[in-house]
């Protein structure tokens, strides 16, 4: 029929093609062999650069390509968190031997769970000498003991952060006497230190020389750390947070020597006029927060603004006890030329501190008035019409109406952002007028729904022992540790707002 055989036939008897069975190549093309591992030629540094270079989801389906790979992954792991429960002991050797570049640990254990104990947290350290951040959540089973394993291998830590976990002063001062670079220290909840005046102080070690930041959480005996605070000489950073005691003594403490304090949070605690009286001795005071101190009043806030000439950020929770306002404020206004961000929460300032306040502070970039009863049209207007630098606003729970809003159709030149929740005289028609006028700017305004869910809130996770324990002195502290629960505003109700949020 005049067919001529194919020259890419099949050899007789079988079905698989034969060697020139491959139809020809364009010219200048050759074909390699996909049996070859072109990878292999890579040097192990190279390699290695490119598994920098990965994020970690890659870098897991990376691993699992070849064994050299694999390798590879595990050496270039510097971060890594693990479920700290009791299972995992028996897979750490493993775990380290693949991981054993590890630079930044995280041990969590969730409270129905028994966590690792010493022994792991000794062979973790063992494994893991060149440590630079450890944080443990929950590890209730490690006591001094397994802390004197870190001090002594992880001497290098620069960040060390625990949570609910029942190891005491021992081994905290253990840790401070021997990590000589430490410089962030975040203790939350520490249960084994005792409570009452046979508690053992902690610090300061050679940790206070390093030490830059420190942050106190929810402790029972919190002043026992006043050694560590006050003999923190290059301290930048002071944050105590919901802690039993009296703290005006340690502030005094702070501020009866030269230091280095930019930054201080204090937050529900048992501070009056003469803590803040002595926080106004921080000359280099940067960024103050203020948060349910009920003790506090016009005279503390007025002695910080008159001596702390470089506050940059001022965040007051007044729990709305009115012991906080035109006084106070007009103080900050007159002396903080180079305020950036105020936050006023539950504080009623009127048009006269507003008005001071907008006239003076020309770098105010951020504000936010929030649950205030004496903010209405005519205050926001006024911010409107001086607060020429204002880049954010928001305006939570007032008394404000469209009215209000519509000042800013033409004034605050610099606006970018503006936040309103919780006002019921705002409508919703004000968001188009105002969209109309000023097309760049970016309105967020809930004016048709008020859930209580939306309220930033606190709430204080607390472990079971709190609630059934026997002891009589840590129930007397649970009773009085209650003024903290419920829910209500608190200082970081512009944090949204900063982070873009909608």
């Amino acid at each position: 029929m005049g067919q001529t055989t194919s020259a890419h036939g099949y050899t007789p008897g079988g079905s698989t093609p034969i060697a020139n069975s491959r139809p020809p190549l364009p010219d200048g093309v050759v074909f390699l062999n996909q049996d070859n591992d072109y990878t292999s030629e890579i040097p192990d540094e190279c390699l290695s650069l490119i598994f920098q270079c990965l994020s970690s989801g890659d870098k897991k389906r990376c691993s699992l390509v070849c064994r050299r790979w694999l390798v590879a992954e595990g050496q270039n792991r510097h971060r890594l968190a693990l479920n700290a429960s009791a299972n995992v002991a028996a897979h750490l050797p493993a775990i380290f031997t693949r991981f054993d570049s590890v630079t930044k640990l995280s041990l969590r254990c969730d409270r129905k769970s028994v966590s690792i104990n010493d022994d792991a947290l000794t062979l973790i350290s063992l494994r893991c000498r060149n440590l630079t951040r450890l944080k443990l959540r929950g590890c209730r089973e490690v006591s001094d003991q397994g802390m004197f394993a870190v001090a002594q291998y992880c001497k290098s830590l620069r960040k060390f952060s625990c949570g609910s976990c029942m190891f005491g002063a021992k081994g905290m001062n253990a840790l401070l006497n021997n990590c000589n670079s430490l410089e962030e220290l975040s203790v939350k909840r520490l249960r084994g230190i005792e409570i009452g005046s046979a508690a053992e102080p902690i610090g300061p070690g050679i940790a206070a020389s390093s030490l830059k930041s420190i942050t106190l959480k929810e402790l029972y005996n919190g002043q026992c750390f006043a050694p560590l605070v006050i003999g923190s000489k290059n301290l930048k950073t002071l944050k105590i947070l919901r802690c039993l005691g009296d703290w005006d003594r340690l502030l005094e403490g702070v501020s009866g020597r030269k230091n280095c304090l930019a930054e201080i949070h204090l937050e529900r605690l048992q501070v009056s006029d003469v803590g803040l009286m002595a926080v106004s001795n921080c000359a280099g005071l940067e960024n103050f927060q203020l948060v349910k101190a009920p003790d506090c009043s016009d005279e503390g806030i007025s002695a910080i603004a008159e001596n702390c000439k470089l506050l940059r950020k001022l965040h007051i929770d007044g729990w709305r006890t009115n012991r906080i306002g035109d006084e106070g404020l007009i103080a900050v206004a007159k002396n903080s030329v180079n305020l950036v961000e105020l936050v006023l929460i539950g504080v009623n300032p009127s048009s006269v501190s507003l008005m001071a306040m907008a006239s003076n502070c020309e770098k105010l970039e951020r504000l936010a008035l929030c649950g205030s009863g004496s903010v209405g049209d005519a205050e926001i207007s006024c911010v409107a019409a001086k607060c020429k630098a204002l880049k954010k606003l928001c305006i939570k729970c007032c008394h404000v109406t469209d009215s209000g809003i519509k000042a800013f159709a033409f004034g605050c030149p610099n606006l970018v952002k503006i936040k309103v929740k919780k006002c019921v005289g705002v409508s919703s028609e004000v968001v188009d007028w105002l969209r109309e006028r000023r097309a760049s700017l970016e309105l967020n305004l809930d004016v048709d729904e008020v859930e209580l869910n939306d309220v930033e809130t606190i709430t204080i996770a607390q472990d079971d022992d709190l609630t059934s324990t026997s002891n009589g002195a840590r129930s007397s502290s649970k009773s009085r540790f209650s003024l903290f629960g419920g829910r209500s505003l608190t200082a970081c109700a512009f944090q949204r707002l900063l982070n873009g949020s909608g």
